[in-house]
């Protein structure tokens, strides 16, 4: 087994019609090459063919002639057979468990190649198949795929485990093919079955959101005390509800496990915005974005800041509390809440595995304005805000500090190693407007930085 880039562009699927059908075909003759053996027979029949011409002598060139044909043919038969067609065809599953993939953490892949129908054609393909698989380096690491194959009379059973390294989603297969003919004259390689899309989320670690300070702030904001278990409105349990909202006396009265659903009087709900910035920009656009988002630190460091706000979205959401990850974008945010520590859970970390970096640092300038201002237009009082920043230019803190004026607002700023003026100004204007920020470098584990803010909200 081996792990490749992505596809090349001749592995594309053809265009629809005869053009495309006739481009794949010619592109499955491209991949044939032939074999020692079949070189050796058609050098032998070359020469067989030009002496028996020479020498005027009708079987020998009648001999050599056979030979190369038989090679010629070899090679045209291996070119125009598709593995995926015809009575041989063969079809692939893969099956990854766990999936969604957590960064840094094993899964085991199980990939069958096997015989669509019973015939003699598709054993004999299945017995001289060679298989590599393709996945991208995200996926592999540095060390490449170990798989371990064991061969049936009807399939072929692979198995193997990755060890994600990058959060994303990335691509796994298609699988490529390797056989022979059966004179072994010829070789080709095609590409089998479709390529899997693996997501992989980022690692969270357990934050406490248990402090007295939550509850004061949840005093504060709905003007009276916290909600018993008797004000609350009872719904029937159903997957996914946090075990600590279980109405013991509702459940025993209905004969069946009931939930607290409104508890409107105690619990607010909480954004996590995540400034992109914290990011490394897209790879095409990095040689005119910030050094510091360069190379594998810049990488390490925006990995971090994704855990750490989906750390603190999944701790809220744990605690009962619905909560949603929003990333800054140019546009207005649309992320609803999500409730419960399973289907919640899922739903922010599904949304923290397409983030990525800006292209500019006036796109992400642009971004958190906009993020900020649709934050602050559809925003409840009751709203808490926890914000993961970069340093901002000066029309960013203007935006972010006006969050503050009707709601709570709390933000870890992660400064870089060189800290620039746009770090200090950052933090004493989010100060200055009533946020409550901790300062920690980029990179700072989660819990670390967590504790930072813990620490300034009490």
């Amino acid at each position: 087994m081996s792990s490749t880039a992505s596809l090349a562009r001749e592995l594309a699927p053809p265009g629809p019609g005869a053009p495309g059908a006739a481009r794949a075909a010619m592109r499955r003759l491209a991949r044939v090459r032939l074999t020692g053996r079949g070189t050796a027979l058609l050098c032998a029949g070359v020469v067989l063919t030009g002496g028996g011409v020479v020498l005027e002598l009708p079987d020998l060139v009648g001999l050599g002639a056979a030979a190369v044909l038989v090679v010629v043919a070899s090679w045209t038969v291996m070119g125009v057979q598709r593995l995926d067609a015809g009575r041989g065809a063969l079809d692939v599953t893969r099956t990854l468990s766990p999936h969604p993939v957590v960064r840094g953490q094993t899964t085991a892949v199980r990939l069958e190649v096997g015989a669509r129908a019973r015939t003699g054609a598709a054993y004999e393909r299945l017995a001289r198949l060679r298989l590599s698989e393709q996945a991208a380096h995200e996926l592999a690491g540095p060390h490449g795929i170990r798989a371990r194959v064991t061969a049936h009379p009807d399939r072929l059973s692979v198995r193997y485990t990755l060890e994600p390294a990058r959060r994303g989603r990335w691509a796994l297969g298609p699988l490529l093919t390797t056989r022979t003919d059966v004179f072994s004259l010829a070789r080709t390689t095609q590409p089998l079955g479709a390529t899997t899309l693996v997501a992989v989320r980022p690692r969270t670690v357990d934050l406490s959101t248990r402090s007295h300070v939550l509850g004061d702030v949840d005093r504060a904001a709905t003007g009276a005390r916290l909600a018993s278990t008797d004000d609350s409105v009872l719904r029937e349990y159903v997957a996914g509800d946090d075990p600590r909202r279980v109405h013991w006396a509702g459940s025993a009265r209905q004969g069946r496990l009931m939930v607290r659903a409104d508890e409107s009087a105690g619990v607010r709900p909480v954004t996590v915005l995540l400034d992109r910035s914290t990011l490394p920009p897209p790879p095409e656009s990095r040689a005119t974005s910030r050094p510091a988002a360069h190379g594998t630190r810049g990488v390490d460091h925006g990995e971090r800041a994704v855990e750490l706000a989906a750390s603190v979205a999944v701790a809220f959401l744990e605690a009962g509390r619905p909560a949603r990850l929003v990333g800054s974008a140019p546009g207005p945010v649309e992320t609803p809440f999500s409730s419960g520590a399973g289907l919640g859970r899922a739903a922010v970390l599904d949304a923290a595995v397409d983030l990525r970096g800006h292209r500019s640092a006036a796109a992400a300038t642009e971004a958190i304005v906009a993020t900020a201002r649709s934050l602050r237009l559809n925003r409840t009082g009751a709203e808490v805000t926890v914000a993961v920043l970069a340093p901002q230019a000066e029309a960013a803190r203007h935006e972010l500090a006006t969050l503050a004026a009707d709601g709570t607002c709390w933000a870890v700023v992660l400064t870089p190693q060189d800290v620039s003026d746009d770090a200090a100004r950052t933090v004493a204007d989010l100060r200055q407007a009533g946020w409550r920020v901790a300062v920690c470098d980029a990179g700072t584990p989660p819990a670390q930085a967590w504790s930072l803010l813990a620490e300034r909200v009490s």
